[in-house]
């Protein structure tokens, strides 16, 4: 998989922009501020449809500007397909795919896979069980249009019945009606649980191998699923749990409350590892992935790489560079280095400056 030719209208603080990237390794290097990031932002955005830091869409668009336009057009082994992203203050964007337009966000998932490393991964790590279901839900989502409307369903089923053990504090009568959503709710979220403990299952088997060659044999990783609630004990939890939910007047018990466990050496890593165990075990993760989504998919995904080589040792640095060997990729740098020249030619680098992007 690869992305033929990628324009820009209006996108953040970008110049117009249309360009054909090589398939192989692109550079685009400049000072800091300059946009490099957010032209990575634009091809993450055609891949999953949100935003890459999480903002308001509208704060994608251009001041002074109305609306913003991302297009491209991607390669797959049997096909090529044009994707369409149209941004317009105070409206909901619009997506399309070969000029049909996407009406449920699922529909734009495994049109294009894309894999980010960026120093940002380390939340990964070190933030709360949040971010690291942030990273199964999206990574399964891309690969798997029944993953991402299970998650929907189960999603929409959890806000249901959370509103009603709120209402039930004031009227215990409406409890009668809970067994409806428990049952919807159980069968929703027993399909997630499955589907991520197989996810992690071979992350774990993959990224054990990237971080032994990582550290050279020196550290050890292990990924583990911590499930709230085991595969098949759902229903009976969310009966169990029925007084602390309408006491809490929220569900406490669910596939919404899982996390990841990483161990270094058998220690988590989040507590006890230095801040380069941390770094290895986030881009062990990533390289992973790769692997998952070609096994997962049959395409190689779409590399973007955010200023990862400056956190990097040389032996780091130059597995990664050989680890992303025959996928194209797209990485930002503030300089063109000896560990990024043996790479890349001439004629694939790109320099950023004042939002502009244009060959040196």
């Amino acid at each position: 998989m690869h992305i033929q030719e990628i324009s820009l209208q209006a996108f953040r603080n970008l110049e117009p922009l249309h360009i054909q990237p090589t398939t192989g390794i692109n550079v685009f290097y400049g000072d800091n501020a300059q946009g490099k990031t957010n032209f990575l932002e634009s091809i993450y955005f055609c891949a999953l449809g949100r935003s890459l830091r999480g903002k308001q869409e509208q704060q994608l668009i251009r001041f002074g500007a109305h609306e913003s336009h991302i297009r491209l057009d991607v390669v797959r082994s049997h096909r090529t397909d044009r994707i369409d992203v149209h941004l317009k203050r105070d409206e909901k964007k619009g997506i399309a795919i070969n000029g049909i337009a996407v009406r449920r966000l699922g529909e734009l998932f495994g049109t294009m896979y894309a894999v980010i490393f960026s120093p940002e991964d380390l939340s990964l790590i070190k933030e709360g069980p949040a971010e690291r279901r942030r990273f199964l839900d999206m990574e399964l989502c891309q690969m798997s249009q029944v993953y991402f409307y299970d998650l929907q369903q189960y999603t929409r089923i959890l806000r249901q019945r959370n509103t009603l053990l709120k209402k039930i504090k004031e009227n215990t009568k409406l409890s009668d009606t809970l067994s409806v959503w428990d049952t919807q709710l159980a069968q929703c979220g027993e399909k997630i649980i499955a589907a991520r403990s197989a996810f992690l299952a071979r992350l774990d088997e993959i990224s054990t191998l990237c971080h032994e060659k990582l550290t050279g044999g020196k550290d050890t990783l292990k990924t583990l699923y911590k499930p709230n609630c085991e595969q098949g004990q759902l229903e009976k939890r969310l009966q169990r749990s029925l007084e602390r939910d309408i006491a809490f007047g929220s569900t406490q018990v669910g596939p919404h409350k899982d996390d990841i466990l990483f161990l270094v050496n058998g220690k988590e890593v989040r507590q006890f590892g230095s801040q380069g165990q941390q770094r290895t075990t986030a881009l062990s993760a990533r390289l992973a992935e790769i692997t998952l989504i070609e096994e997962m998919t049959g395409e190689k995904p779409i590399l973007l790489l955010d200023d990862v080589l400056s956190e990097l040792d040389e032996n780091r640095q130059r597995y990664l560079m050989q680890s992303i060997e025959g996928l194209q990729s797209f990485l930002t740098c503030t300089g063109i280095e000896d560990s990024i020249r043996r790479y890349v030619q001439t004629d694939n680098l790109f320099y950023v400056q004042n939002g502009r992007i244009s060959r040196p």
